[in-house]
């Protein structure tokens, strides 16, 4: 089935919750990696938690890193790791834009998510304010955006991961930032996100969340941070915006 042929969303409990979420929301913050694509569809996250491991053991830092940090598949457990250690420093920042450079490499193989694309642009038809809230580098989802031709939606709100690494999800400044420059109250706003620390951040906030989770190991993590509304497509938040 494609966005042109899409068919009305049956109601269920479920679906009547992220209804009821998608028409009471005036501003949409969306998590970037998950909910608008895969960023490292053809680029493994594995491959690049490695390589910032390596980049350390050439510094000859390998013991600042635990057995557990050092094999984790998520490149941000590497650098928060390091963070945690060497706060706000040089070492944090090379590291990062270590980090940087490979989420853009990874931007001409990212995999778009299903109905993101249409879903992203009809709801900026609508006169709906978006932006995204992401740990990932504002940079690389600039860069990602531009290639769909999806800028126009979002720009210019657009909030990523800067140099301090505390203020990363489940931190709520980037929703907080975002919310500040679109002048929308938490209430108004609704956050997509696809982790815990997504929720987490949105609780924090004050926004009202959806969760969308492409398999079942996603659904239940989402469940156990508290999300109450989890989406397996984006599909039917298509067909209620259209119907909105």
């Amino acid at each position: 089935m494609t966005p042109d042929t899409a068919q009305t969303v049956p109601v269920t409990e479920e679906t009547g919750n992220v209804r009821e979420l998608i028409t009471g929301a005036r501003f949409v913050l969306f998590d970037f990696d998950g909910p608008v694509c895969r960023l490292f569809a053809g680029l493994s996250a594995e491959g690049v938690a490695r390589d910032l491991v390596s980049w350390l053991e050439r510094q000859g830092l390998r013991g600042l890193l635990t057995q557990r940090e050092r094999e984790h598949p998520d490149p941000h457990v590497v650098l928060n790791a390091v963070n945690k250690r060497h706060p706000r420093s040089d070492l944090v920042e090379e590291l990062e834009e270590l980090l940087t450079q490979h989420e853009l490499k990874a931007v001409d193989s990212a995999f778009p998510t299903p109905w993101a694309d249409p879903l992203i642009r009809t709801w900026s038809a609508t006169a709906i304010h978006l932006a995204v809230a992401t740990n990932n580098s504002p940079r690389t989802v600039t860069e990602y955006l531009h290639g769909r031709g999806l800028l126009e939606c979002f720009t210019p709100h657009i909030y990523g991961r800067t140099n301090d690494l505390d203020l990363l999800k489940p931190n709520p400044h980037c929703l907080n930032r975002a919310l500040r420059a679109m002048g929308a109250a938490p209430g108004d706003a609704l956050m997509i996100g696809d982790t815990p620390s997504d929720c987490e951040a949105a609780r924090r906030a004050g926004v009202p969340f959806l969760g969308y989770a492409r398999n079942h190991d996603k659904e239940s993590l989402l469940r156990r941070a508290g999300a109450e509304a989890v989406v397996d497509s984006l599909e039917p938040l298509l067909e209620f915006v259209r119907q909105v």
